[in-house]
């Protein structure tokens, strides 16, 4: 039985709202071994946890990260009012250094670490890996950078980066030479752009798909060579996978 493993994609969001570290939280103690998270930089380049390139559907707010401080992005609560209401009113937009301080407290967990192209647009990308690198630095072997940024991947190995991992537009951009030039370790794919049928071979690179919260999809992609699973549903999945985890191959 080939098991994928499971990565907690921004935390925990079927319950929770994603990227916050109280969503993070949730998940490790779920059992996460792996999760996935987005980071942008604030104006004064603080690094945040934050998908979205403006505030509205997170934070039910104008602008974008990029136009405020870390101190003026502290008026602002990750809430997410159109599945949650006001549950998590008063739940702050947290800072990489935070989840580094989390993650140092649980060794045992992988944080891929998605570098948004919104920040590497306005802020170039030594500006962004720089301060990125600093903000983990205390556990910076539990992390992987990602993102769909080919240079600033490729100045990540340049510094001998442990860990990398290129997103894809589409499944057939593995084979781009700006891709290959980095040697990434992960390949990340919407599930829907993987080809249909038959294995899928990546010359070493790790598989990591989204967004998947069926299992039995999960099971059928592994059995192609999908090695991980991104889902929003962590907790679910991991309690349908454990009884597979615990039956002899």
């Amino acid at each position: 039985m080939h098991v994928p493993e499971l990565v907690a994609h921004r935390g925990y969001p079927l319950h929770y709202p994603e990227n916050t570290l109280i969503g993070i939280e949730a998940a490790i103690h779920a059992g996460a071994r792996y999760i996935e998270v987005d980071v942008q930089l604030s104006a004064d380049r603080v690094p945040v946890l934050f998908h979205d390139r403006t505030l509205d559907r997170l934070c039910r707010a104008q602008g974008m990260i990029h136009r405020y401080t870390r101190e003026e992005l502290k008026a602002f609560q990750v809430f997410e009012f159109e599945r949650f209401g006001y549950k998590f009113a008063q739940n702050p937009i947290t800072t990489l250094a935070e989840l580094g301080a989390l993650l140092a407290r649980h060794p045992q967990v992988t944080a891929f670490i998605e570098l948004k192209r919104v920040s590497i647009e306005v802020f170039g990308v030594q500006t962004v890996l720089d301060n990125v690198l600093r903000s983990l630095a205390p556990v910076l072997p539990q992390c992987v950078l990602i993102s769909y940024n080919m240079p600033v991947l490729a100045a990540a190995r340049k510094l001998d980066y442990h860990s990398v991992g290129a997103i894809l537009e589409r499944w057939h951009d593995h084979r781009h030479t700006d891709v290959q030039a980095i040697h990434p370790d992960y390949l990340f794919c919407d599930a829907v752009d993987l080809p249909r049928f038959g294995a899928i071979d990546t010359a070493g690179a790790k598989i990591v798909v989204y967004e998947i919260t069926d299992p039995q999809v999960a099971l059928k992609l592994a059995k192609r060579g999908v090695g991980f699973i991104e889902t929003f549903a962590i907790g679910e999945m991991l309690a349908a996978f454990e009884p597979l985890r615990k039956t002899p191959a």
